[in-house]
């Protein structure tokens, strides 16, 4: 499953649109975000996301889950949308 990351400084808008076009391809999709602002923003994305497939009979759901990811030697706990047809 492809593995979108998202950080505070990403555009809600064009993070949707690269997630609207994995969904489309691959039929689903993760997004994963570490920290508040990071979350804020998948979250807006994914809002969006919606509202880009809804036209095409598409109804989206979230599953959120935990994980736990390194980043520069250090052990971060990350957030993971999985984000599905319904």
């Amino acid at each position: 499953m492809d593995v979108l990351k998202v950080s505070a400084n990403s555009k809600p808008k064009s993070v949707a649109g690269a997630l609207a076009a994995v969904l489309r391809e691959k039929g689903s999709a993760e997004v994963q975000a570490v920290g508040a602002g990071a979350v804020n923003q998948a979250v807006k994305a994914i809002a969006i996301t919606r509202g880009f497939v809804a036209p095409n009979g598409i109804d989206l759901v979230c599953i959120p889950a935990f994980a736990e990811i390194e980043i520069d030697g250090e052990e971060r706990t990350a957030i993971r949308f999985i984000v599905e047809p319904r």
